[in-house]
């Protein structure tokens, strides 16, 4: 089994971050978070009373909307924590609209949302994700890709492949989680090579300050972070916005579909993200000695396969395959077929996700103990945070749309800016989604602007698809700041990291990401999805 290095959570309080944080910093996110604690209710008020030509039910909403913003953006307290508080405030004030005699109560409909398949496929998927980790399967698959021959001998190769490790990792695990499992890995890989680079390098600075070991710090996180885009499971960000667009449109988003969708302009963005990192933290050197071995020896200790590690494995090949086999059958018989109907409608991914854990409860370890690949105990690590705040922005979604105030918003803002292209509206819902994940999770990134920008597309006369895709490829974006996402605070704690490189790397990324998805998003969407 490998060591435990996930971080303590994805969403801490500025007392856990402290250790990651520089002076400056923390006295930024003091003066952020008590901002943003009295800020709240203070927002919620002057927008609750402040005469608008709204119904009652939109003029709450967006009462309640603003204080949830507001804490949102300054995380004054934990994110799903205010989620579920906004959730309550519209049971108590009655946003649904619910007459005293009406067979359903406010919090029946409120709530609603948690039912949502796609809530069964977050834990599903982070139920799979834990039992990598807990047995070490994504540490044995980094030091497979580690050891590929000519990978070890050239810094730039060390960074790209960490890279690739970390993409594809994240694409079915978190971000975070990703980022947590590999910076171990790259400590260790600085401890065997930064002196060798240092040398060779006859330079005298600090190993820890190193623009290789910058480089590849960061391409652990900025890597997972495009990684995560790949598929439905890879973010949190895709899966709200995959559940919006169905919501809101007739569009069906599979598995398969997704990824065909995200692939070419995941490609796109890596090769962009190695070029960028290298050009701006270019390597002391470009070969070194010694690398190799010390991967070499590192995979030896791995040892071979245990049997938690197969049944992980076959458990997520299961999973997988029962994802991507509506796609393919619809390739192969056609999507009128009985056989894509069937398996379409009985394989969605939700279900599919649950089998797949299942199965790590049924396999066993040793039968003669009853011990099987997952226990109850390991699978309750998972990152409940994040679903509690998913379920809370699929029901904000779903009363947005009920009370109308989605509508409202989406007409004004187009009326207001004047929106008359697909492009003009998928760049602004791009760069809105980035700008929030600079100072939020990208999860509430998307939680906020897509169920927005939908009905300012249809106000405009436009299909909202692709501008969604916008706004949810966007919301994993934000790069700049150790705060802006959990694995660049993950990263950030390495030491190996100044401030000022990851700004200037983030900023440039950012901007780069944002032209591909612009030009890209509407491309790729009309072909796979149209």
């Amino acid at each position: 089994m490998s060591e435990d290095v996930r971080p303590s959570g994805t969403y801490q309080t500025l007392a856990e971050q402290r250790e990651v944080l520089t002076p400056a910093e923390e006295r930024f996110e003091r003066i952020r978070q008590t901002t943003g604690l009295v800020l709240g209710p203070v927002a919620f008020l002057i927008m609750y009373f402040l005469p608008l030509p709204l119904p009652r039910e939109q003029h709450t909403l967006a009462a309640v909307l603003t204080f949830a913003i507001v804490y949102w953006l300054s995380e004054a307290i934990p994110i799903p924590v205010t989620a579920v508080l906004a959730l309550a405030l519209c049971v108590l004030f009655n946003v649904p609209g619910v007459g005293p005699n009406a067979e359903d109560a406010p919090g029946d409909i409120v709530f609603a949302g948690f039912a949502d398949p796609v809530i069964f496929l977050f834990i599903g998927a982070f139920v799979l994700a834990q039992a990598m980790i807990t047995h070490g399967l994504d540490r044995r698959f980094a030091f497979l890709v580690l050891s590929l021959p000519g990978v070890g001998r050239s810094t730039y190769g060390v960074i790209i492949a960490f890279g690739v490790i970390a993409a594809s990792i994240s694409a079915f695990i978190s971000n975070t989680t990703t980022a947590a499992m590999l910076l171990p890995i790259g400590l260790g890989m600085m401890g065997a090579l930064g002196g060798m680079v240092s040398d060779q390098s006859d330079t005298d600075r600090d190993v820890s300050r190193l623009r290789f070991g910058t480089a590849l710090m960061l391409m652990i996180s900025y890597g997972a972070g495009v990684g995560g885009l790949l598929t439905p499971i890879g973010s949190p960000p895709n899966l709200i916005g995959i559940a919006f667009i169905e919501e809101a449109t007739d569009v069906r988003i599979t598995f398969f579909s997704w990824v065909v969708t995200a692939f070419p302009i995941c490609l796109l963005m890596f090769i962009a993200l190695c070029t960028i990192l290298i050009l701006l933290n270019r390597p002391e050197v470009r070969r070194i000695t010694g690398a190799e071995e010390y991967i070499a020896e590192e995979r030896s200790k791995l040892g071979s396969f245990s049997t938690g590690e197969r049944n992980t494995l076959i458990a997520f090949a299961v999973a997988v395959s029962l994802w991507i086999l509506p796609g393919l059958s619809a390739v192969i018989f056609g999507d009128e077929s009985l056989v894509y109907s069937v398996l379409y409608s009985r394989l969605d991914e939700g279900t599919v996700a649950i089998i797949g854990a299942a199965l790590l409860f049924l396999l066993p370890i040793n039968w003669s103990e009853r011990r099987f690949t997952m226990n109850w105990n390991d699978a309750a690590k998972i990152d409940w945070g994040t679903i509690i705040l998913f379920g809370c922005g699929i029901a904000l979604g779903i009363l947005l749309a009920d009370t109308g105030l989605a509508e409202t918003l989406g007409t004004g803002i187009a009326d207001t800016l004047g929106f008359t292209s697909l492009l003009a509206v998928s760049a602004v819902s791009a760069i809105i989604a980035i700008l929030i994940s600079e100072t939020t999770s990208n999860t509430a990134s998307a939680t906020i602007v897509v169920p927005i920008v939908i009905p300012i597309a249809s106000a405009a006369g436009l299909d909202p698809l692709v501008p969604a895709l916008a706004a949810v490829f966007g919301a994993s974006f934000g790069f700049m700041m150790p705060v802006s996402t959990p694995q660049n605070a993950v990263v950030y704690g390495s030491g190996m990291i100044p401030i000022t490189k990851m700004v200037r790397s983030g900023i440039v990324f950012d901007v780069l990401g944002l032209i591909l998805i612009v030009l890209l998003i509407p491309v790729m969407a009309g072909l796979t999805l149209a």
